[in-house]
Parts: C-alpha cells; sequence; structure tokens
C-alpha cells in the first residue's frame, strides 16, 4: 500500500508542446482518485508519467518515500489496466493472468494460487481456459483487471478501462471496480473522459483542461462548489445552463436581470461573498443554473421560456428551450439563452409552449465574465474595504489609525480610496473590532463573517473564535491592494522576489573522488545549489543549462541584508508600511524589496541566501525545475 505525491510535474515535447503543465497532487494510500477532462487534456499523460512509460520532464514523484522519476516502469510496484486490454491473444485466460507473474520467477504454486484467488473475486474461474477472442469485452475487462490484481501492486493505474464497453456493462464494471477498491483496500487511479464514472467512483476527482488542473475536489464539491465555469459546465448531466445578467443589490436582496429583460431576485445572505464590484448593476457576470435546480410552472412567476423540444424519460422530463417568448430559429451556439431544464412534469407541456423557469436560489452559481472563476469561491480572495485619508490618518471600520508612509506617498493628497484585503492580511489585534457574525468550516479553516454595516468582512480565525464574538483585529498594511478612483497604486508586497541569473559547475576532487559543484550565478554572486537541484537542471536542459538564463524565486524572509560578502545592490528607498519596512535596492538591473530593520547601512547593501531556499524556474517555458 502506498501513498504518492506529485510535486510540480511537466510534459514538455520536443516541439515545445506542453502536455501537463504544474500538476501537483498528495494522494493518500487507499484513496481512489479519478483524472477526468475532454479528449488531449493531459490526463493519460500524466497517469502514464506515474507508470513511467512516459518521462517526466520536470517536478518530482514519490511513490511513497521513494522518488521514481528515473525508476523502470518493473520496478514501481504499480499495475496498469489499458483502454485495450492488452491480452494476448494466443494465451488463455489463466497464461494471460500468470505472465507477468512467471516473467518474475515466481514459483508455480504461488502464480496458481495467485490467479485462482483473482478469478474468483472477478467471477471469470469458468473462463480460465478460454481464449480472450472467445469472451465478451466485459470478461476481457475482468481478465486485463485480474492480470493487474495478481500482481498485489501498491497502485493501480487504470486508463479509460470502461471506454470499449456498452452503456449497461460500464454501468456494471463501475459498481465492480469500486467493490474491487474497496476490497483490496489500495490506492487506485482512474482515467476517463466520461463525468458519470468520475463522479460515481472517486474519491477525489481532479479536472483537467489543455494540461492544465483547474481543480481537485470531492465529487459533490465540484457539483456543489465548481472553481470556474469549465468544471461547473464538465460536471453534471446535462451540463449546467449558463447566461449573461447583472447584478444590482437592493437593501437584504440581489437582482439578477436577464439580457431579454426578466430577472430573478436573490437573498443577499445567499450571495454576499461577491465582491461589491460586482453588485453595482453596470457590469456583466455569468449566471450558472444546473437543469435539476430549475422548476417549471404557468404561473407567469420566473424567466419565459419557449420550449422548443422535449425528451420525456418516464421518471423525468427534459424540457429544452430560449429564454423568452419570440419564435426563433433554434441554435445551439446561442448559448446564453438557451435553457435546459430537468423536471418532473405533465404530459400538457408541448413544444411552442411558453412556461415559466424558476431558479433554486440556494443552487445559482456566478462566474466572472472575463476570468470566469467564480464569484463566490470558498475562501473570497479579497475584501473590499473603503477608506479616507486625512492628517496623517486613515478611517476605515469605523477607526482611525495611522496612515502608512507608504500609503501616504501613493495617494499623493487623494482622500478616497479602497483597500483589497486579503482574509488572510486580517490578523489579531487591538485597531479594530467587529462581531462575528458566523463560522464557516472550509477545508481546515475557519472562515469568519464579521459584521461591517450591511455587509461583512471574511477573515481566517483560530478555533477558539466563536460566533456572536467581538473579534479584535489588525490588517496587515503590506499585504493588500491600494485603490483609488479605479487605479491601483499599490499591490501586496508578494511573498518571494524573484531575480535572473545563470548555471554554472565546477569539479574538484574530493577524498580521491571527482564530485561536481553546481552553483546559481546572480549578478556576479554565487550560491551553491543542493547537489540534487542542480544534477536534476542539467538532466532537463542538457548541456544547455549553461547557456541559459534562470528565473531564481527565494522568499523574501529568507534574503539576510549583510555587510561583507554577497550580492551586491545599491539602495534606492525606504517603504515604511507601518507594521514593516522594507529598503527598495537594485541588483544589477533588478529591483528588488528586503525586510530592513533600524541597524540598516544604506551605503554597504550586500544580500545573502542559501541555495536550498531557492526555486529554479526556466524562462524558455514558464516551468518551476525544482
Amino acid at each position: 500500500m502506498a501513498n504518492l505525491k506529485l510535486s510540480h510535474i511537466y510534459k514538455v515535447y520536443e516541439n515545445g508542446h506542453k502536455a501537463v503543465n504544474d500538476f501537483s497532487i498528495d494522494i493518500a494510500d487507499q484513496e481512489f482518485i479519478v483524472f477526468v477532462g475532454p479528449s488531449g487534456c493531459g490526463k493519460s499523460t500524466t497517469l502514464r508519467m506515474i507508470a513511467g512509460l512516459e518521462t517526466i520532464t520536470a517536478g518530482d514523484l514519490f511513490i511513497g518515500d521513494t522518488l521514481v522519476n528515473d525508476m523502470e516502469p518493473k520496478d514501481r510496484d504499480i499495475a496498469m489496466v489499458f483502454q485495450s486490454y492488452a491480452l494476448y491473444p494466443h494465451m488463455t485466460v489463466y497464461e494471460n493472468m500468470a505472465f507477468g507473474l512467471r516473467n518474475r520467477k515466481m514459483p508455480e504454486e504461488e502464480i496458481k494460487e495467485r490467479v485462482m484467488k483473482a478469478a474468483k473475486m472477478l467471477d471469470i474461474e469458468e473462463y480460465l481456459d478460454r481464449q480472450p477472442k472467445a469472451m465478451s469485452g466485459g470478461q476481457r475487462q475482468r481478465v486485463a483487471l485480474g492480470r493487474a490484481l495478481v500482481r498485489n501492486p501498491k497502485v493501480f493505474l487504470l486508463d479509460e478501462p470502461l471506454s470499449n464497453l456498452d452503456a449497461k456493462l460500464r454501468s456494471q464494471m463501475r459498481s465492480e471496480i469500486t467493490a474491487l477498491h474497496k476490497s483490496l483496500k489500495t490506492t487506485f487511479i482512474y482515467v476517463t473522459h466520461d463525468q458519470v464514472e468520475a463522479m460515481t467512483m472517486g474519491t477525489r476527482i481532479v479536472v483537467m483542461k489543455l494540461g492544465y488542473v483547474q481543480q481537485i475536489d470531492t465529487p459533490m464539491n465540484l457539483y456543489n462548489k465548481p472553481y470556474n465555469k469549465f468544471v461547473a459546465g464538465f460536471i453534471g448531466s446535462p451540463q449546467m445552463n449558463f447566461f449573461d445578467v447583472t447584478l444590482k443589490r437592493e437593501g437584504d436582496n440581489v437582482k439578477a436581470l436577464f439580457a431579454d429583460g426578466d430577472s430573478i431576485t436573490l437573498p443577499y445572505e445567499n450571495v454576499c461573498k461577491i465582491d461589491e464590484k460586482y453588485l453595482g448593476g453596470d457590469r456583466k457576470v455569468i449566471l450558472g443554473i444546473r437543469p435539476e435546480h430549475l422548476e417549471l410552472n404557468r404561473k407567469g412567476e420566473g424567466l419565459r421560456v419557449l420550449v422548443n423540444n422535449i425528451e420525456r424519460l418516464g421518471n423525468e422530463t427534459i424540457v429544452y428551450g430560449k429564454l423568452g417568448d419570440k419564435e426563433e430559429e433554434f441554435s445551439l451556439k446561442d448559448e446564453g439563452r438557451n435553457i435546459v431544464i430537468k423536471a418532473v412534469v405533465e404530459d400538457d407541456v408541448n413544444t411552442g409552449d411558453v412556461v415559466y423557469a424558476v431558479p433554486n436560489n440556494d443552487k445559482v452559481h456566478f462566474f466572472d465574465s472575463e476570468t470566469e472563476i467564480t464569484l463566490m469561491e470558498k475562501v473570497p480572495t479579497y475584501n473590499t474595504i473603503h477608506a479616507e485619508a486625512d492628517g496623517g490618518k486613515m478611517k476605515l471600520l469605523g477607526k482611525n489609525v495611522a496612515l502608512p508612509e507608504v500609503y501616504d506617498r501613493a495617494l499623493d493628497g487623494r482622500k478616497d480610496f479602497v483597500l483589497n484585503v486579503s482574509p488572510y492580511a486580517i490578523v489579531k489585534g487591538n485597531d479594530f473590532a467587529l462581531k462575528v457574525a458566523r463560522i464557516e468550516k472550509v477545508d481546515k479553516e475557519n472562515l469568519a463573517y464579521l459584521e461591517n454595516g450591511n455587509t461583512y468582512l471574511f477573515a481566517i480565525v483560530d478555533d477558539n473564535v466563536r460566533e456572536g464574538d467581538t473579534y479584535k483585529f489588525d490588517i496587515v498594511n503590506d499585504k493588500v491592494d491600494l485603490v483609488c478612483e479605479g487605479e491601483q497604486l499599490l499591490k501586496a508586497i508578494p511573498a518571494e522576489e524573484s531575480l535572473l541569473g545563470t548555471f554554472s559547475k565546477t569539479e574538484v576532487k574530493e577524498d580521491g573522488e571527482r564530485k561536481l559543484h553546481f552553483f546559481y550565478d546572480i549578478n556576479g554572486y554565487k550560491v551553491e545549489a543542493v547537489p540534487d537541484d542542480g544534477y536534476k537542471i542539467n538532466s532537463i536542459d542538457g548541456d544547455d543549462c549553461y547557456k541559459n538564463t534562470y528565473r531564481y524565486a527565494v522568499d523574501r524572509d529568507k534574503i539576510n541584508v549583510v555587510k561583507g560578502d554577497g550580492l551586491k545592490a545599491q539602495f534606492l528607498e525606504y517603504l515604511d508600511y507601518g507594521n514593516v519596512r522594507y529598503a527598495k535596492v537594485k541588483a544589477g538591473n533588478e529591483e528588488l524589496l528586503v525586510n530592513v530593520g533600524e541597524d540598516f547601512d544604506e551605503n554597504n547593501v550586500s544580500l545573502v541566501f542559501d541555495g536550498e531556499d531557492v526555486s529554479v524556474y526556466s524562462t524558455k517555458i514558464d516551468m518551476k525545475i525544482c
């Protein structure tokens, strides 16, 4: 049994095509993980890298505690089931299942015991003497599973194993594979393009598109809390309806106005995580609602729908229509007006009828019209806080606090501004106090809804904070965006700095042996690389690594300012945020910020950091190497 860890995995082919981009996941022992997505999204390529059938361009793959990037497939203790079954046609079922064990020189008695046990588990005992050509597709798939099963691997890899079966057999085999996973208590990784398979089999699902991971979550979280429009549309059948709307807050409600003039009204509490800039009635957003979360009626309540087609399935009816009541030529491309409703309705609904669709207010989703990312993230990206500068103070949240010097300079006399504050930039303190309206558990964190007039401020809080408490806090000034009249004057200071440099090696003799030492070269400053990282860079880029330019990223708190040897830098100016003081310095052609204290010497600046704290990125391809 084994856990797996994929850390920043990339697959880049010689023609420059990136099939898999920065894939990271921790897979626990005995999990059933499903990779799902359309053709060409990189799911099978990722599976083949885990199996060792494709080389990993960059990143680390661990099975258990063992790094297996360069390990042969036969040594990884995994078993793979292919879409094509890959059975030997001239061998019997028994011989197919025993073949791999015989190659390992396993005693014949043990081979027989394993084959018979697997055959019994898969209900193929009576077919052991048959050849694959004399079996149905479902029986052959059981044989392919059995051949993997007899190896007792740490990890099972299954690459679209049911795609060649008819619908009835697929449904049956889904149940059998799920039951097999529970019985074996081992790790399964399963690839499919069928979202029904993903939803019914996986403990967690990885949704992929064009080589990028879109979301990793449980089936129900993907269904109920999709991260973006792609995930929302891919999960669920029929797929989610999408419409362009504008949102306008009216007291305790928010009205969603559709292009044809219809509207729906939602309680503000349902959409309170949406930032206020989307609620002014002048910004288009995408509304999503699943077909099963719409109710049909003829009372004139809800969205007007002209029925174009009906599918009666016995226990439910699928109604296809277009918003509005004008008879127009139907077009599949008219996504913004087409609507699908899954409901239990009477037979008196017919093509050409005008009916009304009422959304379930608890099931409505909203997405940004440009990024297509949800506007109701589990933890909001930021809070919008209005502030006013006056006489060296800033007034916000009903309090007057010191105006940071760097804010004052950026505002340049302007008074009114906005702070975009991450929930993580709100920390325990004494500057502000708001009542905790409620606490929501988000993964392993506590999201507090702090009452701020007729809206909420969101903060991540400790376990001891309770609903009804008065929460005292500070805002970390350097971790917010400052915006004035729509212009971003200051950005939150990122956690790391990046510097461009080259890569080199030195060969020395130590204890009579030849050893290589690798270095990151940054404007004359050499930082010795961790040996494994040095070899990794050399392995990825070959001898070109000594000609290439790399981006070296270092956590800001790992950069030390010294007076001796190091990366020489020129002091430019101070940035005083109140809670922290930075010095902007110039090293070569690049400017960066470093934390400084009162003893900082402006005239003698050298920066030092350790190679183990450096992350290396390719500048030729957007790719983290180590």
